[in-house]
């Protein structure tokens, strides 16, 4: 009964303890008599400490965990009120209290040593015990590394330990985990000069971390430690690409200042993570390391934890270029030698599991695998065409697009949704359309293979076009296809310009610059879009319409049909190509001749575009195009020789007949461009009022400069 009087005088005291510090008080007891009840907690579990009357393992175990949970949350409060690390949202302790706070670690940690009893619970069997203590040793550190910039030695011999010999398990994973911890609070805060000192001391041992990873043309089953035999040891691989992520991101933060070779093991290990994806017998491992890998070729390293917070130097470190040319080169070589192949994608997966498709439904793919072995390759594809400076030395057209073709099998093979595309640019819109931010990394990464192409092929124009329709990198198409997806609403296209979510910007300049030289190809790109298998409308979740292709008819012919269309506010249900309601009209005032002049034209090519939105609940609209026609089997571009009265698509509504009259020749492709240069004008129109105002956060000369040209090209046709 004594020692159950004694276990509840401490537990209530912890509990007093921790309402406290909640409600920003003082404890009725001194520092002193707080530090030694947290300390017998804590070493209640170590010692083996039995309750008699009630189940002794429960007792400690709880004991202990409210005294490491308390630990954590004074270390926490008082790392927040250093000046080093203070944010506006931060509720400031009231002086006395921290002053208590600070004394009771004080005597903690100094006069009785509990850093030994933490780290030793590092190897607990119990892994909540283990993460309690990891987590509480890790708010001490960070704490005392804000306030004096000293390691704690014990935690530092204990990790270096660990990470030279310790197999998979509960300590490396509180190491693991700990200094990912410390290291993920001090990026936050922007601490470089700690970060640099805090890296140099464990440099040496987190290479050391790389005997869990394969060798060159080392199988995952030969590898020292084969992390797939258990589930547990996934995790543990899990917690090293997490530490990874995070050596990767101050890589990206500290810029010039700290260049370590254990910064640098993501991209030079980048061959042996692409084995783990193609080997590791567990599926969340190989999305882990794809993931991971995807972050580093994008230079995104620790997006999800960053939260925007962290300020980038705008400088690069030494091996910034040689290390990026390294991932590259690694994906490349393993596409070529068949990686995708080997590369698994399962169904997508829930909260509730994995769910499978009943019926005609058939298995949702994991879409998140998909665009992260897409974008690895593109972007891959990109820094191996920047490296080579876009010469003939570089690799040949055939071999560039061969990757491609390569990447186009792997996702056919995984999706049935894109198996039945026979346009092969609508892809993008496909698999990135709810991901803006990878949808344009995407689309730039793809622009420059094209303009790769162009300069190293030694085609013509008509030519290059053709190969980049067959291999699905057509800008003009992608273009296109945004603005379908968005239904040409110039507003979406501003806040993409003003937003740093995405690579928007730099795409659009971009392809501007490759729109205005090569006008041709946009309105045939206008031609080819409209009689594409893929949706007309992609993007749902800006509220615009949803169109499912089905095949009927012959090659030749595809019908949509609407399915969950959403109407506007006063229309019936019906067909609809593009909602112009959203955009507001400009003011006559503020444009020039030039804008006048555009705007009627486009007003007045779009004239039969209007009609199709207002005749919706009518006749459908049969549509053609004059200057190319489509091969569905192919996705080439070819010069349309059929007779005036051909068509190449209908779209269908099941409540009408066909009608069999076609619009006037040339219709579609005229309309098409209309709308899209309607789009530019009226972008240029209200950035140029926003930096009139000087509401626009950047310099938008150039890009005003470039759209103007734009519209003069679209004028120069009539």
């Amino acid at each position: 009964m004594e020692r159950a009087a004694g276990y509840s005088q401490r537990f209530d005291c912890l509990t007093d303890a921790y309402r406290c510090f909640l409600t920003g008080s003082c404890p009725s007891g001194g520092a002193a008599d707080v530090a030694a009840v947290i300390l017998s907690g804590v070493c209640a579990q170590l010692s083996g400490e039995e309750d008699r009357g009630c189940a002794p393992a429960a007792r400690c175990r709880e004991l202990s965990c409210v005294s490491v949970s308390l630990l954590e949350r004074i270390s926490s409060s008082l790392a927040d009120q250093s000046p080093a690390d203070q944010s506006p949202a931060v509720q400031s302790l009231p002086p006395a209290v921290a002053l208590y706070c600070a004394e009771v670690l004080r005597v903690l940690f100094q006069d009785m040593g509990l850093m030994s009893q933490l780290v030793h619970q590092f190897q607990a069997e119990d892994q909540i015990i283990s993460h309690l203590a990891a987590k509480s040793v890790s708010a001490w550190v960070f704490y005392q590394l804000l306030k004096s910039g000293a390691i704690s030695p014990v935690w530092e011999q204990k990790c270096v330990q660990a990470f030279h010999s310790s197999p998979p398990g509960t300590e490396l994973d509180a190491c693991l985990w700990s200094l990912t911890e410390v290291l993920k609070r001090l990026l936050k805060g922007a601490h470089q000069e700690i970060i640099g000192k805090l890296l140099a001391a464990f440099d040496s041992s987190l290479t050391a971390l790389c005997r869990f990873l394969p060798e060159e043309g080392e199988e995952m089953a030969q590898c020292l430690v084969d992390f797939t035999r258990s589930r547990h040891s996934g995790t543990t691989f899990c917690l090293l690409l997490d530490l990874l992520e995070v050596l990767t991101a101050s890589s990206l933060i500290c810029g010039a200042g700290v260049c370590l070779k254990s910064q640098r093991m993501t991209h030079i290990h980048s061959s042996a993570l692409l084995t783990v994806i193609s080997s590791s017998s567990e599926y969340f491992v190989k999305k882990r390391a794809l993931l991971l890998l995807k972050r580093a070729v994008l230079q995104k390293a620790g997006e999800d934890w960053a939260l925007g917070e962290v300020p980038l130097t705008g400088l690069k470190y030494e091996h910034f270029h040689f290390d990026m040319s390294i991932l590259a080169q690694s994906v490349l070589t393993a596409v070529a030698a068949n990686w995708l192949q080997s590369v698994q994608v399962e169904s997508a997966s829930f909260f509730g599991g994995t769910r499978r498709g009943q019926g005609d439904e058939g298995q949702k793919p994991d879409c998140v695998m998909l665009r992260a072995v897409s974008l690895l390759l593109l972007k891959s594809m990109e820094l191996h065409i920047q490296t080579a400076g876009g010469t003939a030395g570089a690799d040949s057209p055939a071999e560039v697009y061969g990757y491609l073709q390569s990447l186009w099998g792997f996702l056919k093979r995984n999706s049935v949704q894109l198996m039945e595309v026979t346009h092969l640019c609508c892809w993008v819109s496909l698999l990135f359309g709810e991901q803006d931010d990878d949808m344009m990394e995407a689309a730039k990464a793809l622009l420059s293979v094209f303009l790769h192409h162009r300069v190293c092929s030694g085609l013509d124009d008509f030519a290059v076009l053709e190969a980049a329709c067959a291999s699905g990198c057509n800008p003009h198409c992608h273009f296109l296809l945004l603005l379908q997806s968005i239904s040409f609403d110039h507003s979406i296209l501003l806040d993409f310009l003003i937003s740093t979510e995405t690579c928007f910007l730099e795409y659009f300049v971009r392809y501007l610059k490759c729109l205005r030289a090569d006008w041709r190809g946009f309105t045939a790109a206008c031609g080819r879009i409209c009689v594409s298998d893929c949706h007309l409308s992609l993007t749902a979740s800006r509220g615009s319409d949803l169109f499912a292709p089905t095949y009927k008819g012959g090659p030749d012919r595809v019908w949509f049909q609407p399915t969950g269309v959403v109407s506007p506010v006063g229309s019936t249900s019906g067909l609809r190509l593009v909602d112009y309601g959203s955009s507001d009209e400009s003011d006559p005032e503020t444009m020039d001749s030039q804008d006048e002049a555009g705007t009627s034209v486009c007003e007045k090519s779009r004239s039969g575009a209007l009609d199709v939105k207002q005749e919706s609940s009518g006749p459908p609209v049969l549509i053609r195009q004059k200057q190319y026609e489509s091969s569905p089997s192919t996705g080439l571009l070819r010069e349309d020789r059929r007779p005036e009265g051909s068509s190449l698509l209908v779209l269908h509504n099941e409540q009408t007949p066909c009608p069999n009259t076609p619009p006037p020749s040339g219709q579609v492709n005229c309309e098409t461009s209309a709308r899209a240069v309607l789009c530019l004008s009226e972008l240029r129109e209200v950035v140029t009022k926003l930096q009139t105002k000087k509401l626009f956060p950047y310099n938008p000369s150039s890009l005003l400069k470039l759209l103007a040209q734009i519209q003069q090209s679209h004028l120069s046709q009539f």
